[in-house]
Formats: C-alpha cells, structure tokens, sequence
C-alpha cells in the first residue's frame, strides 16, 4: 500500500508545482526579450510556439520585423503547431495582404491549423480570398474550422457567399447551421433564422439582397474572470474588444455580435 500512496503523494506535489509555476507566470510574465528568444528559437518548436502566442497578444509585436517572423513560420516546413500560432499572430497583427498567405493554410491537413486560418481571416479583409472562404466551406469536413468560415463569410457580400451559407443550414451541426445564419443576417440586414427555404425565397423576392447589410465586428473570446485573475494586480486581465477587419472600411459601425447601437468607426 505504500507505493500506491507513494505515487499519489508525487502526482499531487506535481500538481501544486504546476498551479505555483502557472501563478507566477500570471504575476509575473516574461519579458520582451524572453518571448523574442522563444519566438525565434527554431529548434525547440515548443518554445517557439509559446512565444508566438505571447506575441500574438502583444500589442507592440506588429511592427514589419515581427510581422516578417510570423510570415516565415507560415511559409516554412515548420511544426504544424508553430505555423498555427504564427498564423493566429499574423491575423492579429497583420496586413489585408496578409489574408492570401493564411487562405492558402485552409488546404492544411491538420484541423487546428485550417482553424486557426479561419479565425484569422476574420480580422482580414481582402475580397480576393472570399472564393477559397466559401469553397473551403462546401467541402470542410471538420465542424470547428466549419463554423470559423461561416463566420468569416459574413463581411462578403455576394451570391456565392449567400448560396454557400444557406447550404450550410442543412448542415447536420447545429453549431454550424447557427454560425451560417449569423452570417446571413449580417449580410442582408433580416433574420429568418436557420430555415433554407425561407431565405431562398427572400433572396429570389429581393433584387437587392445586401442593401442592409450590416457592419461585420470579428467576433472575440471572453470567459468569467478566475481566481488569478482577480489576485493579478501586476498584469491584469483586459478583454480584447470586437472590432473591424483591417481592410474593411465604412462609414458608420452597428454590432453584429449583440445589437449594440450603431458607432462611428473610430468607437464613437
């Protein structure tokens, strides 16, 4: 009966050295410098990983060099979970031109990386990439980086856009037939929820589908605040904000994520 008690004794000490270390790293992040090393360490693509990631969320970490760092990992032979942060930091900090380089990751043969192109060319305007959007759409087997496109899919208006999305409301996911019809009613201003042959019909009755289209916001990741969150006082817990695509331009701003009044596109 010892050894059992013995391991178990160990697998908890492990553990209370584990939420030590994740509480410090919370309390105390690494420097700059610390996650320039990580993020350009190519021979430990672990590392390397954990530093795209910090720099995907650091809002100085745009600038052309860092932005030429995330660009190579993308077009490199490199660790599929390497190319998949490099890919979510240049969509965070990226150029429109940037959306060509991430589209041509949606052929991946890993999930997590076609969803995290996905996610990223959210935040990515540039028209030239709506085609591969919907035609990725038709053919995508995978239910997350499905609901990703469909999400995508709603700053461009069109017919293929259109027939593309309805089609998927005869998905057998309901998370996707949800996300489809989002993007429907951003793209047409009306609800008729995830019913195809309602908006079939709404779109043959109106030669002027998009009229009323509404303002894409890419839609962000929240959760309650935990318990190192509220103790944080050094390096507080901030939510990133909806926002507009980089290379989407208009006048006047509406959420499409909660029905918020309608704002310029500087926040006023």
């Amino acid at each position: 009966m010892a050894l059992p008690g013995l391991l178990l004794l160990l697998g908890g000490c492990a553990s209370i050295s584990n939420d030590f270390a994740s509480l410090g790293n919370a309390i105390f992040p690494p420097t700059g410098a610390e996650v320039g090393e990580w993020a350009t360490d190519f021979t430990n693509p672990e590392l390397q990983q954990r530093g795209l990631v910090l720099l995907g969320t650091a809002p100085w970490a745009g600038t052309e060099q860092y932005q030429q760092l995330y660009r190579s990992c993308i077009e490199g032979p490199w660790d599929p979970l390497v190319k998949a942060a490099a890919i979510k930091a240049l969509g965070s900090h990226g150029d429109p031109d940037d959306a060509l380089l991430i589209a041509s990751e949606l052929e991946n043969e890993y999930p997590y990386v076609r969803t995290e192109a996905a996610k990223s060319l959210q935040r990515l305007h540039d028209p030239r990439v709506q085609d591969t959007l919907w035609q990725r759409l038709v053919v995508e087997e995978d239910q997350g980086v499905q609901i990703e496109l469909a999400i995508a899919l709603g700053q461009y208006p069109s017919d293929a856009v259109f027939q593309a999305l309805v089609l998927e409301l005869e998905n057998r996911e309901l998370a996707v037939n949800l996300a489809a019809a989002d993007s429907l009613r951003c793209l047409t201003g009306v609800d008729h929820g995830i019913d195809a042959i309602e908006w079939l019909a709404w779109y043959d009755a109106n030669p002027k589908p998009f009229a009323n289209e509404e303002v894409y916001l890419y839609p962000v990741y929240t959760r309650p605040l935990g318990f190192l969150d509220w103790i944080n006082i050094f390096n507080p817990t901030i939510w990133e904000k909806p926002g507009l695509p980089r290379g989407l331009e208009v006048r006047t701003v509406r959420s499409t994520r909660d029905g918020g009044p309608a704002q310029t596109q500087d926040g006023s």
